[in-house]
């Protein structure tokens, strides 16, 4: 099958005299009709449309590419049109379009990818292109597409459908970020989306909080162009070993997912060769930095569970218990409470070693797990050489900071050991993980904490205190800037910056931190909802559309609904809810209000202290920042 077979001198219209996007697609859907394949043309209209909604089908240098695939085809087919004078066809399109191309296609069929991908790679050919501006008949401008093609491609068919044989995926993708919720799912869809924008046939592997879903096949793996991964956490990449691999951050498959996939297709990207199933070239090609963070995020990513989960319980616990009856026992008076209690502190009493074992593992792979685990209960202890020679084995908790540490010297200590015996003889090799590491590890980490837990006990001593101290204006100002964290990536590195401090704070008592961070969480969705409801002019359909998601997504304390608007806007978006969440902050802090729950959004909110105050504090920011962007906006004409 070739472009010529789907293309005939009827649904070619040149000079045609239009002026904007629906009088394009009109006089396009209305050359497709003389095709015969389309059995209901409003429904096929309205496809397009829906198809023009998720994202502009302009391409590049003037060319728009308009297509849908749909029940209500029955065959493919292609149209042309080339207009009297250029068309702004969307208002955010780069120029104007002096060339479109619309494709019908099949529900059942994928040809509309394979058609898109043989169009891009001729219209990359100026000279083509610059005929088919000069082409003065609809039969001159048939000829020049069918010269071109037979120039570039010879009889090769567009598609092996008609041939019965599966195309398989150009592309492949794996995304993941720590928490595996929405940074993971958001940079699929774009990816996704500018696959079939670019023609280029892709498939997502998502490494989210419940596990990986649409997995790579060995077959697919095979017979791909590339693949991308855009992680902030590992993900098992030996099953790459021998193909062309790009390793990049989960922001990147987000805000440029088009370049990642052009940079697969240039052929330029090297060969990833995997060692002992580690991506080799994956440190190679990432920062230290990054890898630094990567490191960290997979254990925190592993230790969230513990702290929402547990910490809920626990704060359950106190919301079920009386006071009165025991002060010094609040929390485990009653039975009810008690069983929360107990039950919580099960899982958020163990995020330290969780977070210690996760970070070494990411580094050492699995001999780390045990080194670190064994690390982090020793910083959560604070077990010292002091405290074993009175025959006391516990002393003062370093607390995050110790199990951070905990992690990434125990994932050195195993990689260092590895390194160290790689030499022994071959008949040791199964000795090494299950003797060598788990029993030099564990000593070496012992000896190092032990050594250090005294002067990390300290500082969060020193820490905890200082938040305790804190009163008044200090107390505000920080929660204006723990608010304003919260904001200034949505989940990014800055974001969780907050959050872990948050929680850190949770951990040693200071409850009005975590009020904080949760509230200014919160804003970045709510804010855009309301401007969304209230300024629509400001917005186009779709977003509003989806501003209504966000007061769902806020209320629950999932920052990330806020991201599609921020990447779309960032000089806007990013001030007007940074300084929302920074408002909503400080007035937590000023109110006094507290959480004992590390997460939940208004679900916790039965276990915040002061709760009127903190709905006032949230709904204060949240007006700020809808406001504030409403102002920075400017009004739509297109809006409707």
């Amino acid at each position: 099958m070739r472009i010529t077979d789907l293309l005939s001198t009827e649904s070619i219209a040149l000079d045609f005299p239009v002026e904007n996007q629906t009088q394009v697609i009109d006089k396009l859907v209305s050359l497709q009709v003389t095709h015969g394949g389309i059995t209901d043309v409003a429904t096929y209209k309205k496809a397009i449309y829906a198809r023009e909604a998720e994202a502009s089908t302009y391409v590049d240098c003037g060319i728009t590419v308009p297509h849908a695939k749909c029940t209500c085809v029955t065959k493919p087919s292609l149209a042309a049109l080339r207009p009297k004078t250029p068309v702004q066809y969307n208002p955010d399109d780069a120029e104007k379009s002096s060339l479109f191309f619309m494709i019908a296609a099949p529900n059942n069929s994928n040809l509309h990818v394979d058609l898109l991908a043989r169009m891009m790679q001729m219209l990359m050919n100026e000279d083509f292109v610059a005929k088919l501006h000069a082409a003065k008949t609809p039969k001159e401008f048939l000829s020049v597409i069918d010269t071109q093609e037979e120039a570039q491609f010879g009889n090769e068919s567009i598609t092996k459908e008609d041939a019965g044989v599966p195309t398989g995926y150009r592309v492949l993708a794996v995304t993941a970020c720590p928490t595996g919720i929405a940074h993971t799912y958001m940079a699929a869809e774009a990816l996704d989306k500018a696959g079939k924008k670019l023609g280029i046939s892709c498939k997502v592997e998502t490494n989210g909080s419940g596990g990986a879903k649409n997995v790579l096949t060995a077959a697919e793996i095979a017979a791909c162009d590339g693949i991308i991964i855009a992680a902030d956490k590992n993900v098992e990449t030996a099953r790459f070993d021998g193909k062309p691999v790009i390793f990049t951050r989960v922001d990147d498959g987000i805000h440029k997912p088009e370049e990642l996939l052009r940079k697969i297709e240039s052929g330029s990207i090297p060969v990833f060769h995997a060692q002992g199933g580690k991506p080799a070239e994956e440190a190679q090609n990432s920062s230290v930095g990054h890898t630094i963070y990567k490191h960290l995020m997979n254990g925190i990513s592993h230790m969230l569970p513990f702290v929402i989960g547990g910490g809920i319980l626990i704060a359950l616990a106190f919301l079920f218990d009386d006071y009165a009856i025991n002060p010094k026992n609040f929390g485990m008076n009653t039975p009810l409470a008690a069983f929360f209690k107990t039950i919580g502190g099960a899982a958020f009493n163990y995020m330290l070693p969780i977070l210690s074992a996760f970070i070494a593992m990411s580094i050492a792979d699995r001999p780390g797990l045990a080194v670190g685990f064994a690390g982090g209960i020793l910083a959560m202890t604070g077990t010292n050489f002091s405290g074993l020679a009175s025959g006391d084995a516990t002393g003062i908790s370093g607390g995050f900071l110790a199990a951070l540490l905990s992690g990434f010297v125990a994932g050195y200590l195993v990689k260092f050991l590895e390194k160290t015996t790689e030499n022994m003889p071959k008949s040791m090799d199964g000795i090494r993980p299950m003797l060598i590491y788990p029993l030099g590890g564990i000593s070496c980490i012992g000896i190092v904490m032990c050594a250090i837990n005294p002067l990390m006990g300290l500082i969060n001593s020193g820490i905890s205190a200082w938040l305790n101290s804190m009163g008044g204006v200090s107390k505000v100002l920080l929660g204006t800037i723990l608010g304003g964290m919260m904001s200034v990536d949505m989940g990014g590195p800055v974001n969780k910056a907050a959050y872990v401090f948050g929680t850190a704070a949770l951990a040693s008592g200071s409850f009005d931190v975590m009020a904080a961070v949760m509230v200014g969480g919160m804003v970045p969705p709510l804010a855009i909802a309301l401007s969304t409801t209230f300024f629509p002019k400001k917005w186009t359909p779709s977003e509003r559309r989806n501003g209504i998601v966000n007061y769902v997504m806020g209320l629950c304390f999932i920052s990330e609904g806020a991201i599609p608007y921020a990447a779309a806007d960032p000089l806007r978006v990013l001030p007007s809810c940074i300084v929302g969440s920074a408002v909503s902050g400080a007035l937590s802090m000023l109110f006094g209000c507290t959480l004992r729950a590390p997460h939940g959004g208004i679900f916790v909110f039965p276990v915040v202290g002061n709760p009127l105050m903190y709905v006032v504090a949230l709904a204060a920011g949240s007006i700020v920042g809808a406001v504030m962007l409403s102002l920075l906006k400017k009004t739509r004409t297109d809006a409707a």
